[in-house]
């Protein structure tokens, strides 16, 4: 299992800017991760005459009206109107340049706003009614997520994350996370693991950080308003308990059988994406297993070490797609590129974190290969390649989309 390492100093300063409180599930709404629909305005718009008065030259007229009395009976002709058709007075405007007072009203029960709008424009002294409508602007802003620590993950700018989901999620996409326990109670990940299965013959309840690491890059629940926002929010995740913590917490390791059982568990359960974020000898069986789920079209996702120029397993099975972080992005190495330097995560009771590592760069691209499955799979005729990523190095999100959907890319830029 690749080290994990923690930037302190970093921690403390970013810390300072984006506050880490340990929150528990109960402290999140669920609701909240879903942007609501805007409701049909309910307002109308009604224009009354205006009185000579307001005409009269030299009135130094500055947006109040033009005397007392024609006030009064105006408001008093609005409120018998509102009271009449049962609806709610709600500020008024004179426009002199047209010569109508624009009164706005707010139906309060249940009929359409058409029907309120035909009765209203009969009535003596109303010019015309109509309803207040809503425009847009024909331009994007930046696309953005509420999530407090969003705006530090590297993959906001550099992957155009929350313009990459306006496209796909990993919706019926199935991931599975062969590493140590998750902890699905987590406030970003809570609901968004679908199953937890344990193959370590020591049982433990206790969550563990590598494996909430690498799942909340895949899939923390994003515009939550808490924490960070995953990769592939929408995608199955299976949480394959086959490593654990070591007593003093700071190293995670697995073995043989157990890695063997967590493999033969997602071949069961025909999962489309395999994340091993770990490495260690050549292994027979285990590189057998691996081989049989690439066959099947499975893609697996492994670390590499960028230490280490021989490829070690799992990157020493063909078809594995090899992923480090940005310490090799200026050699020229085959391997891929992604954000593992410094990147912010879950972590164990309700906490975040920043880690480093090339556990973490294949977590992202993991969720990566999730997106674009699905775009391969909504387009029918294509299936997904690690081509999709284009030459070794870094990778471009926005480019591999393009690659899998031509017609999505401008949606990305």
């Amino acid at each position: 299992m690749l080290p994990r390492r923690l930037v302190t100093a970093s921690l403390s300063l970013l810390a300072l800017a984006f506050p880490l409180p340990a929150m528990s599930a109960a402290d999140v709404d669920a609701g909240t991760s879903r942007i609501e629909e805007a409701q049909p305005s309910r307002k109308v718009m009604v224009m009354l005459d205006l009185s000579a008065n307001h005409y009269r030259a030299g009135s130094g007229y500055g947006g109040a009206y033009g005397d007392a009395m024609g006030q009064k009976i105006r408001l008093k002709m609005a409120r018998r109107l509102a009271r009449k058709h049962r609806l709610k007075l709600v500020e008024n405007w004179p426009m002199e340049r047209i010569g109508v007072d624009c009164i706005i009203m707010e139906i309060r029960d249940g009929r359409s706003v058409e029907d309120v709008l035909a009765m209203l424009a009969a009535a003596p002294g109303v010019a015309w009614s109509q309803p207040l409508n809503e425009f847009s602007v024909q331009g994007t802003g930046n696309l953005t997520y509420n999530d407090k620590l969003y705006g530090a993950q590297a993959v906001s700018s550099r992957w155009k994350l929350a313009r990459l989901h306006r496209l796909t999620t990993g919706r019926g996409v199935k991931i599975a996370i062969v590493d140590s326990r998750i902890d699905t109670a987590h406030p970003d990940l809570a609901g968004q693991i679908n199953l937890t299965s344990d193959f370590i013959d020591e049982k433990t309840g206790r969550a563990e950080k590598h494996g909430t690491g690498v799942a909340g890059i895949i899939a923390a629940r994003p515009n939550n308003a808490v924490g960070i926002a995953g990769i592939a929010p929408d995608a199955t995740v299976l949480g394959l308990r086959a490593c654990w913590e070591r007593s003093d917490g700071r190293e995670t390791v697995c073995d043989s059988l157990s890695l063997a059982k967590a493999l033969v568990h997602a071949l069961e359960a025909r999962a489309d994406v395999i994340n091993l974020s770990l490495t260690g000898p050549s292994d027979r069986l285990l590189e057998t297993l691996v081989s049989q789920a690439i066959g099947r079209g499975a893609t697996v996702v492994a670390a590499a070490v960028p230490e280490i120029e021989s490829p070690t397993f799992p990157t020493n099975v063909p078809g594995v797609i090899p992923v480090a972080d940005e310490r090799l992005s200026a050699q020229s190495s085959r391997v891929y590129i992604a954000p593992g330097q410094r990147v912010l995560t879950t972590e164990p009771e309700g906490k975040w974190n920043i880690v480093t590592g090339s556990s973490y760069a294949a977590a992202h691209v993991t969720g990566l290969v999730a997106l674009l499955r699905q775009l391969a799979e909504r387009n029918g005729s294509l299936q997904f390649s690690a081509s999709s990523f284009g030459h070794y190095g870094t990778i471009d999100a926005c480019e591999a989309v393009a690659r899998v959907s031509p017609a999505s890319s401008r949606s990305c830029q």
